[in-house]
């Protein structure tokens, strides 16, 4: 029996107090299992601190326990998550601590995610190739053929295709072996393909991209990993789901979204708007990549691998510079404590040993805790996880009532077509989203906020 149990046995008033947080954590209708936990971790934090009583605690005091704990890396993500969310309830519902705003209880909590060895940012670090155990899957191409995965791995590495076009064309190439039951290559019939993409098209209705990206990966697999010539592939019904436009949203109805978010969330979601940043791009920012001196942001190895420059917009500038002193902060501790590194990819950390610990090459937006790579074995803070700001966004817009299916690509929408409402040129705007063709930017003029195709309806000349 630990001490602190001991002292509320002893102490009536200690046993009410832990009786008032049982019946708060009832409220919050946290699991009956889990309660013995979350009080667990009030006192751990209550005894780290002996000596100081809890109405003279503050902000400070909490985020640096959340600090310590965050670099014991052998915790879980809800191991952590728990113990952000065992203080919250501790001081901000039973205690109705002042400070509790101070604290970005969200980052904390949703900031714990870990990244799996097979998410994109990690996945081609070295000895990636080694499947591990957490991320085996049944009725691989792996497990049914070894050899033919390993080659599809080399074929599709060796020409620079990016991580997530990898373990897509991957899942492609193994749906379609699952619905031939696993038949080796040579037994498949010439219209093997086109009975895969037919099944695609008549029975899981699936939209025309969608299709188009699996005859892609079945035309890779067997050109460049089998070697073989395929021909006429045969008939087969294709996909006519039209293509939606983009959802975009408002000045007003941005602003109204922006205003339901706070701390780092809020940041990124702005960041997000006022660049034209997708989601990972803004993941992965370095410290390095924000220019203050040119007010500009350098996204390095984009969607097809190619850099490009967005504009740092001003309004943010103040509040990024604070955000960073806070992260610089957050990194000499990790230093002084014999942590600090930071994942950094094509095996740069091989060529300049040093790099890892260096502030530049440190993310902007790190995630709330330390995790241990299961192959290297080492402690790095990597970047948040994505879906922390996918939630973030979503739940905004929820409260906000807004009824356009809202993403964080939503925003990245929205700053393409308010920059052609503001008389921005269509090239300007396509070097700014990084697209190839122009194409595929002038899909925004589609959605520009001038009346279905700028026409003036008969019924307003009444």
């Amino acid at each position: 029996m630990s001490k602190s149990h001991v002292t509320s046995q002893a102490d009536p008033a200690v046993a009410k107090f832990w009786d008032n947080y049982q019946s708060l954590l009832e409220k919050r209708k946290i699991p009956a299992k889990a309660m013995k936990w979350y009080r667990l971790r009030a006192e751990q934090f209550i005894q780290a601190h002996r000596g100081k009583r809890l109405v003279t605690h503050s902000a400070a005091d909490v985020t640096d326990w959340f600090e310590v704990i965050g670099r014991q890396a052998e915790f879980t993500d809800w191991q952590f998550s728990q113990v952000v969310d065992a203080l919250r309830i501790l001081f901000c519902d039973m205690l109705n601590a002042v400070w509790c705003k101070e604290v970005d209880w969200n980052y904390w909590l949703s900031g714990s995610r870990q990244l799996m060895p097979e998410h994109p940012t990690l996945a081609r670090e070295p000895q990636a190739d080694r499947p591990c155990a957490a991320s085996a899957k049944t009725n691989s191409l792996q497990q049914h053929f070894p050899e033919l995965h390993q080659s599809f791995i080399n074929a599709i590495r060796v020409r620079g295709y990016s991580i997530r076009t990898e373990q897509t064309y991957l899942q492609w190439v193994e749906r379609f072996f699952h619905f031939h039951q696993w038949q080796s290559v040579d037994s498949l019939a010439s219209s093997a393909i086109s009975d895969f993409l037919e099944h695609l098209a008549v029975k899981r209705n699936v939209a025309a991209s969608t299709q188009n990206q699996a005859l892609n990966a079945l035309v890779f697999f067997f050109k460049q990993v089998l070697h073989r010539d395929l021909g006429d592939i045969g008939d087969f019904t294709a996909a006519k789901r039209p293509k939606q436009l983009p959802v975009v949203l408002s000045r007003a109805e941005v602003k109204r979204l922006l205003e339901q978010m706070s701390g780092r969330q809020k940041l990124m979601a702005t960041l997000l708007y006022g660049t034209g940043l997708r989601l990972m791009e803004c993941m992965r920012l370095r410290v390095m990549d924000l220019d203050f001196s040119y007010r500009q942001i350098k996204v390095k190895q984009g969607k097809g691998g190619k850099d490009r420059v967005v504009p740092l917009p001003e309004s943010l500038t103040e509040q990024l510079r604070e955000h960073l002193v806070s992260v610089k902060e957050t990194h000499d501790a990790d230093l002084a404590a014999r942590f600090g590194e930071v994942f950094l990819p094509n095996a740069l950390a091989k060529k300049y040993p040093s790099a890892p610990r260096e502030w530049r090459w440190q993310y902007v937006f790190p995630a709330s805790r330390m995790s241990v790579d299961p192959r290297s074995g080492k402690a790095r803070r990597h970047h948040l996880h994505e879906s922390s700001l996918q939630k973030a966004v979503k739940k905004a817009s929820a409260t906000t009532g807004i009824e356009k299916r809202v993403s964080c690509h939503t925003l990245r929408h929205s700053f393409a077509t308010h920059l052609l409402e503001n008389g921005h040129d269509i090239r300007t705007v396509q070097e700014l989203l990084g697209h190839a063709d122009v194409s595929t930017t002038m899909l925004y003029t589609h959605v520009l906020s001038r009346g279905g195709q700028g026409v003036l309806s008969p019924a307003d000349r009444l």
